[in-house]
C-alpha cells in the first residue's frame, strides 16, 4: 500500500497542536494511518509552509441562495437584508444550478468536508449527488400561522423526501432532517409538529440575529412587520409572550434533538444561562453556531463569543450563504474570529473541525487526525486566510 506523508510548521490534530516534528501519515484515499515522529516516518515526507488541520465542517450555509452572491449589498441590516432575499429570488434555474455547482467546488476546494446545509427547496440536490463533500440538509419550514401549519408543513416534508431521495445513491453518507426556520417564521402548532417529527435528529434555528426579534415576542411590534407586509400580514401572527424569543420558542422542543443555534449575534447572558439550563433539563444538546462574516456583511456587528466561552457553549463554525457573506470560506472565518475577538489558533480551529464533526454527528470519520478516520487533510496559511485541500 503506498502512503502519504506530511510535515508542516504546525500541524493541529482536531484538538491540540501536535509536536513540530511530527509527521502525519495516510493512504492514497485519506485514511488515517499514523501520526509519528519525523525520525520514524521513513523517506517521501513532504514540507508544506503553513498549518496541516482535519477538513473543515461548515456547520451552516444556506447552497441554493449561491445566485445571490453581489445581488445585496453590505451593511443593509437585518431587515432590509430578508426583504431583499425574499423578493430576489426570481432567477432562470440554470443560472441557481451554475451558482450552486461554483459554489460547491469552492468550499470543497477550501477545505470543507461536510456543511449543515439550509434550503427551502431541493434545487441543491442534484449538485449535493455529485459533491465531495458530505451534507446535513435541514429543510427549512416556514409557516407564519396554525391554520396553515399542516399544509406547509406536508409540503416541506415532501422536499426533505425528495433531496433524500435524490442522494440515496451518493457516495458519501447524506442526512436530511426537517427544521424551524427562526422564531419570526414558525407559527405554534408548526413547532409542535417538527418537534414530533425530529425526536433525537440534528435541527437548527436561526437565533436573535436583530434585538427586534426579540421586541417581536414581548410586545408585538417592531421592524419585522415590514417584513411581515411582503407575506400580507399587517400585525404580528405570533404570541406575545412578554420574553425574549429564545425563551418563547426553546420550549417547543422536548424530543432529545441536538439543536444548532445559529448567529446568536444579539443574545444577552441571562439567555445563554437559560438555555442551557434548559437544555440540561430536558434532554437537548445545543450548538452555537457562529458565522462572523455574514453578521459583519448584514448588520456590521459581531455575536458576543467571550460569552459562550464563558459558560462552556460547544461553539462551531458556519459561512451563511453568498447572499450574505464574500466567500464560502472556513479559513476566512476564523481570520475574523481571531482578528475581531482576539481569539487563539487552537480554539477556532477547533471550532472548525473536532467541535463540527460532532455537533453533526460525524465525528466517527470527520474532525481529526486519529487512526481509520478520513477526515481530509488541509494546509491553512500561517495568517488562517487561505486554506487548499491536500487530501
Amino acid at each position: 500500500m503506498a502512503y502519504r506523508k506530511f510535515r508542516a510548521n504546525r500541524l493541529f490534530d482536531g484538538y491540540q497542536f501536535q509536536d513540530p516534528d511530527r509527521v502525519l501519515i495516510t493512504d492514497e484515499k485519506g485514511v488515517i494511518h499514523d501520526l509519528v515522529q519525523i525520525e520514524d516516518a521513513g523517506d517521501d515526507v513532504v514540507f508544506y509552509e503553513g498549518v496541516l488541520s482535519p477538513g473543515f465542517i461548515n456547520c451552516h450555509c444556506h447552497l441554493e441562495l449561491s445566485h445571490l452572491k453581489n445581488v445585496i449589498p453590505p451593511h443593509t441590516g437585518l431587515i432590509e437584508f430578508l426583504c431583499s432575499v425574499v423578493t430576489k429570488r426570481g432567477f432562470d434555474p440554470e443560472i441557481i444550478q451554475a451558482e450552486i455547482a461554483l459554489a460547491d467546488a469552492e468550499m470543497y476546494a477550501n477545505g470543507i468536508v461536510a456543511v449543515g446545509d439550509i434550503g427551502n427547496t431541493a434545487d441543491t440536490a442534484t449538485v449535493k449527488s455529485k459533491s465531495g463533500i458530505r451534507w446535513q440538509n435541514f429543510v427549512e419550514v416556514l409557516s407564519f400561522t396554525d391554520a396553515k401549519a399542516a399544509e406547509n408543513f406536508d409540503h416541506y416534508r415532501s422536499v426533505a423526501q425528495q433531496m433524500q431521495q435524490a442522494l440515496s445513491t451518493a457516495s458519501l453518507e447524506h442526512r436530511t432532517s426537517l427544521v424551524p426556520h427562526a422564531p419570526y417564521t414558525i407559527s405554534p402548532e408548526t413547532f409542535r409538529m417538527i418537534n414530533e417529527a425530529t425526536a433525537g435528529q440534528v435541527i437548527s434555528i436561526h437565533n436573535q440575529e436583530h434585538p427586534a426579534e426579540d421586541e417581536l415576542y414581548r410586545t408585538g411590534g417592531g421592524a419585522y412587520l415590514k417584513l411581515f407586509s411582503i407575506f400580507d400580514l399587517h400585525s404580528s401572527p405570533f404570541p406575545v409572550t412578554g420574553m425574549s424569543s429564545i425563551r418563547s420558542v426553546l420550549p417547543y422542543f422536548n424530543n432529545g434533538q441536538t439543536i444548532f443555534l445559529v448567529h446568536n449575534t444579539f443574545m444577552p447572558e441571562e439567555d445563554i444561562i437559560w438555555a442551557n439550563a434548559y437544555a440540561r433539563e430536558n434532554g437537548l444538546k445545543l450548538i452555537y453556531c457562529l458565522c462572523i462574516n455574514a453578521n459583519l456583511y448584514i448588520e456590521n456587528q459581531t455575536p458576543p463569543v467571550e460569552l459562550f466561552l464563558k459558560h462552556n457553549c460547544t461553539v462551531v463554525l458556519g459561512t451563511d450563504s453568498y447572499s450574505s457573506n464574500w466567500q464560502l470560506s472556513i479559513a476566512k472565518e476564523m481570520a475574523s474570529l481571531k482578528l475581531h475577538k482576539g481569539l487563539k489558533d487552537e480554539q477556532v480551529l477547533r471550532f472548525a473541525t473536532m467541535n463540527g464533526a460532532k455537533a453533526l454527528k460525524w465525528d466517527d470519520v470527520l474532525g481529526s487526525f486519529e487512526k481509520g478516520k478520513q477526515p481530509g487533510v488541509v494546509l491553512l496559511s500561517n495568517d488562517f486566510n487561505l486554506s487548499s485541500r491536500l487530501l
